[in-house]
């Protein structure tokens, strides 16, 4: 037990090394951005992709189309790193070939807002390589977990997630306090 943990933690720290924002490479990653407008509205609604263990984007991006390395709305401005000792049958190949296969599938899908998305397809990836010993991966308890182990990959990458919220809220309220004390 004791290795097993020893491992996954060497897996880890190793992933952690090979992030870089600059690049915009995050190896074994769930990655996120915010939607123009509909992040501005709910914060926790937002662009996700997963990528490659060297580090690669794809994300469906729109109708029979997965992108690689050029989100549909821009960087990352947040990241979950995986653990890929936690993907059945271990390792980076067989990650690989399930964000491969994923990614192929979708390139045949239309795209939904609400129903068939891109948590969808990653939810998918993560089905295919039986992530955390899981089959029912789906795109809602991917918004959650996203948003509650999700890294901000800098504090420019908090404000472009968090501002537009605030600005939104802030409007809101002091437009409400105005009108109630009139």
């Amino acid at each position: 037990m004791a290795d097993v943990e020893t491992e996954s933690m060497k897996n880890y720290q190793i992933a952690l090394e090979k992030i870089n924002p600059n690049t915009s490479r995050y190896p074994h990653c769930i990655v996120w951005t915010p939607i123009p407008v509909l992040s501005w509205l709910f914060p926790f609604i937002g662009h996700m992709g997963i990528c490659t263990s060297n580090g690669v984007i794809r994300d469906f991006a729109g109708p029979y189309f997965v992108s690689e390395d050029k989100m549909a709305f821009g960087r990352p401005t947040k990241y979950w790193m995986l653990d890929v000792s936690k993907v059945y049958a271990s390792g980076s190949n067989v990650w690989d070939t399930a964000v491969h296969n994923a990614s192929e599938e979708y390139k045949h899908r239309m795209h939904n807002l609400c129903c068939d998305n891109c948590h969808s397809h990653v939810a998918m990836a993560l089905n295919l390589m039986r992530y955390d010993n899981r089959t029912s991966w789906n795109m809602v308890n991917l918004c959650l977990l996203a948003l509650i182990h999700g890294k901000h990959v800098s504090f420019a990458g908090f404000l472009k997630t968090w501002l537009p919220f605030l600005i939104l809220l802030t409007s809101l309220v002091s437009l409400s306090l105005y009108i109630n004390l009139r």
